[in-house]
């Protein structure tokens, strides 16, 4: 394959890894997938590509689909482990970023509501919504008539209902909110982080370590108070499991504020803050590691705000 060949690939590269990215929510399997496209652009007769442009996305929106159909993804994500994985602030594999509807479709809250879609609904929803393709070309790209291509994100549209969760907050306004977060946990005031919790706040966590056999929900804003207080309480058997003390950071994961927690250029895991009328309406908590590479591999390469707390 000629350096020009490459290089054509290689300027959609980043687009296509948002395409995957957003209909699989696993880096790791968005850029398995985009070399597969990759070895199909190789083995194409390019010759008979009008629209390269086009026609990778095709292939890679269809090498999803095809991923999201597969049996073994079907079983990871019925046995109620599944969240999806966290991209640091920055990453192109967010994608486009412009409108209120771009920013809030790569959320964790989004991400995880379009469990509820079938594969083709989910990709007609992320083309449309975040790429802004035209019901012709979504057709054209899964084989639909347009009126059926229309239908599936008339009923996306119903499934995903999910209140405006703070992507609007810029670094500063983010580095408040998890300021008054960390000071509210590390007080051991269970009241101080209900102040900061909407009436209906909830969480989600895939425990300490992420070595919870099943996802663990917190149903309520005294629960999941109750469980942010214990967890940022420190005690050695802590840092003996995190190898250390672990330094707290004030991060934006996928448009939302966030508690990084790392250990030199490691990180530990994270705690996504959805935000709603300047309140947390909800908590995500990941801790598993193959669910952080990719924003271990970003923090690592990034350069840092003083941490809120340096040694935990």
């Amino acid at each position: 394959m000629d350096t020009a060949t490459v290089a054509r690939f290689e300027a959609s590269r980043h687009r296509l890894a948002s395409i995957a990215y957003r209909l699989l929510g696993s880096a790791a399997d968005a850029e398995d997938t985009v070399q597969d496209a990759f070895l199909r652009w190789q083995a194409a007769d390019r010759d008979y590509v009008e629209v390269p442009e086009a026609w990778l996305t095709k292939i890679v929106t269809n090498l999803a689909l095809d991923r999201l159909r597969s049996a073994k993804t079907r079983h990871e994500r019925a046995v109620g482990t599944w969240m999806p994985e966290p991209l640091l602030d920055g990453d192109p594999m967010l994608g486009p970023a412009d409108t209120v509807e771009q920013r809030e479709s790569v959320t964790l809250a989004v991400l995880t509501l379009m469990e509820r879609l079938s594969p083709t609904e989910r990709a007609v929803y992320v083309l449309h919504e975040a790429f802004a393709y035209r019901h012709a070309e979504i057709a054209e790209i899964l084989d639909l008539t347009v009126s059926a291509s229309q239908q599936h994100l008339h009923r996306a549209r119903g499934r995903i209902t999910v209140a405006r969760t703070g992507t609007d907050l810029d670094h500063s306004a983010a580095r408040r909110v998890v300021e008054a977060f960390v000071d509210a946990a590390t007080s051991g005031r269970t009241d101080r982080l209900v102040a900061l919790l909407t009436d209906d706040a909830t969480g989600i966590s895939d425990g300490v370590g992420g070595l919870a056999t099943k996802l663990i929900r917190y149903a309520s804003p005294q629960r999941l108070a109750g469980a942010v207080r214990a967890g940022f309480a420190p005690t050695e058997a802590k840092r003996r499991l995190a190898g250390g003390s672990p330094s707290i950071h004030a991060v934006v994961v996928n448009g939302c504020p966030a508690v990084l927690v790392t250990l030199g250029d490691r990180v530990l895991g994270v705690a996504i803050l959805e935000m709603r009328a300047d309140k947390i309406a909800g908590m995500r908590s990941i801790a598993a590691p193959h669910r952080l590479g990719r924003i271990t591999d970003a923090w690592a390469r990034s350069e840092h705000d003083a941490p809120l707390v340096e040694s935990w």
